[in-house]
């Protein structure tokens, strides 16, 4: 069984995040993410896809939990950590180099969302549980009543202003 909740949820995982431009040739990103639930819960497989310019390069991360890497592919730098438990914030920050020549016609800067994927096990938004569970088997096979619980980030973007 799957079920999905049309109310609106406060995001478990809160990111913020500032863009400063130092001078035509360097940007800094400085982000803090931080969980919205209880201690007694863990996010794993946490990712957070942070949008960088067109022609950064030459990347400096430093971060206080997980690893990040520029896929210049994506033009993103994605923040994973593998264990996030609830209560804890975390922090990265990223430095590129920009060209120092720019075209006359620039373009306007695109604002890409951030995004954020993650899981967390024995846990669901909406508080439901399943108070009891027969299975009638007609085949004489033996189960076992099971339950498994487990949140996951849908279509979770935040926007930069």
């Amino acid at each position: 069984m799957t079920y999905r909740l049309s109310t609106q949820v406060k995001p478990l995982i809160w990111v913020e995040a500032t863009v400063e431009k130092h001078s035509k040739s360097r940007i800094e990103i400085m982000v803090k993410a931080r969980s919205q639930f209880k201690e007694r819960s863990t996010a794993t497989n946490v990712e957070i896809e942070l949008p960088v310019p067109v022609d950064a390069m030459n990347p400096n991360v430093r971060t206080s939990m997980g690893s990040a890497a520029y896929a210049p592919e994506k033009d993103a730098l994605i923040w994973k950590i593998r264990s996030f438990p609830g209560g804890k914030e975390y922090m990265l920050r990223a430095e590129f180099r920009l060209p120092s020549i720019t075209a006359e016609e620039a373009t306007p800067e695109r604002k890409a969302p951030i995004r954020v994927k993650f899981e967390i096990p024995y846990f669901t938004v909406s508080g439901i549980q399943v108070r009891y569970l027969k299975i009638i088997e007609k085949s004489g096979y033996q189960a076992l009543p099971w339950v498994r619980y487990i949140t996951m980030a849908g279509e979770y973007e935040l926007r930069l202003i």
